[in-house]
């Protein structure tokens, strides 16, 4: 594998790092010695020493379906004292950023303007997409793409890798340390996701728990209180209100500027709550919102999820992410343990369960590996990441990942969401992790 001078960067507009890049080509269907192939974009970026170890830095991003340059330098910043003895060695997972793309044409309208999705709507949508897609979609599994990162690095003739997985990558760095024990050094994971844990029921129950203390917080602030009087009140009144009636919305778009009256309603409310309730920054602002909401301004919480939505569409692949949820989470779903009661009194409601599960009833299954839903059992050296706030992934996922590992240790960040490699001292203490293995 080839890799030459390049910068990389997150798009237009922004600014680019300096890099080694190149492409490898790898079979789509690796059992297959006849498949056709596919590419996937390496990028490397130097040690700051010039006699760097043998064994990278490889960031390996969520979604499931984003990019994992994108990843790197959108948290770049805090990975510089892992740098200065260690290349960072990206791998665009397959299916994501550059590496044969699996996406869908997402039409803005529809994306942002529909106040609910009838369930024949994703029918038709998920048709289209398959329809659309560029390669099988089977493949883009991450038991194939362990094979991807191992096949690269054994192509760069590094030894072995550091490991840091966030949210679903969390996962893949899991089933690479299962599947390739002697190729891993050390593995970070940050917002975990336990292999025997099947996304999609508890994403709504978890994200109502997360609102639920965060309004409990603001209720115990006097300064908090005093602004926002019964703020958990406001919530739900205000959720009820969307749920009987959707409200329009006069909301610059996050693109243009021009402003342009949406239909605002419950399903809109909901996508805006819950990734605001992602990171301490944006929690800071849900009070607020709310409050706007309950005095009958839905401009702040509309633009919300405007951006945020507008910025996933650009960020995540769509049939990389279906390709995972349908072979990997959806069909182990246990019905004896769901909580429809729960899900349903939620802000989000059952929504998003049954678009998982009507997408997945026309999406294909692709390879799995034997195992791979059950807890990875090491004695290599794992840090584990974790917000006593997090509303996807709270820590006792974490728990559950740590159980079969002899050699780990688990931080919990106090009133922190999805995600610490940003919060804090938390990028010096994984560079120290990372320094002395």
């Amino acid at each position: 594998l080839e890799l030459e001078d390049c910068r990389i960067s997150i798009g237009p507009g922004y600014p680019g790092t300096k890099a080694r890049c190149g492409t490898m080509l790898r079979p789509e269907n690796p059992a297959d010695t006849d498949s056709s192939e596919i590419e996937i974009r390496v990028a490397g970026v130097p040690a700051l020493n010039l006699a760097p170890a043998a064994d990278p830095f490889v960031p390996i991003a969520g979604g499931p379906g984003q990019g994992s340059v994108e990843l790197y330098l959108s948290i770049s910043g805090v990975l510089e004292g892992v740098r200065r003895n260690r290349d960072i060695l990206l791998v665009d997972q397959r299916g994501t950023g550059e590496s044969s793309r699996m996406d869908c044409p997402i039409d803005d309208d529809a994306l942002l303007f529909e106040t609910e999705f009838a369930m024949d709507d994703v029918l038709q949508y998920t048709e289209e997409c398959l329809e659309s897609l560029p390669h099988d979609p089977r493949y883009f599994t991450t038991s194939v793409a362990v094979t991807d990162l191992e096949a690269i690095r054994e192509a760069l003739g590094y030894t072995q890798l550091n490991l840091y997985g966030v949210s679903y990558g969390s996962r893949v760095a899991q089933h690479f340390a299962r599947q390739y024990p002697g190729s891993t050094r050390t593995v970070t994971i940050d917002g975990v996701v336990p292999p025997e844990i099947s996304l999609g029921p508890e994403i709504a129950t978890e994200s109502q728990k997360s609102v639920d203390k965060i309004l409990a917080r603001c209720m115990e602030d006097a300064d908090c209180s005093a602004a926002f009087p019964a703020i958990d009140e406001t919530f739900a009144r205000v959720v009820e209100a969307l749920r009987e009636t959707p409200v329009d919305a006069l909301v610059p778009h996050p693109n243009t500027g021009r402003l342009e009256e949406v239909p605002f309603g419950a399903g809109q409310f909901a996508g805006a709550v819950r990734l605001l309730v992602y990171s301490p920054n944006t929690i800071a602002l849900l009070p607020l919102f709310i409050h706007e909401a309950g005095q009958g301004n839905y401009t702040p919480l509309a633009s919300q999820f405007m951006l945020t939505t507008l910025a996933m569409r650009d960020a995540l692949s769509v049939g990389m992410h279906n390709a995972v949820m349908c072979t990997e989470d959806v069909p182990f779903l246990d019905e004896t343990l769901i909580d429809y009661d729960a899900i349903e009194s939620s802000y989000m409601g059952t929504f998003q369960l049954e678009m998982l599960r009507g997408m997945c009833e026309i999406w294909p299954a692709g390879p799995i590996d034997d195992g791979f839903k059950t807890p990875i059992e090491s004695e290599l050296p794992f840090l584990l990441l974790s917000g006593d706030a997090d509303p996807i992934t709270p820590p006792r996922y974490a728990e559950m990942a740590a159980a079969g590992l002899g050699n780990a240790t688990h931080l919990v960040g106090k009133h922190q969401g999805h995600g610490q490699i940003m919060v804090g001292c938390m990028g010096r203490i994984v560079a120290d992790f990372v320094e002395t293995g």
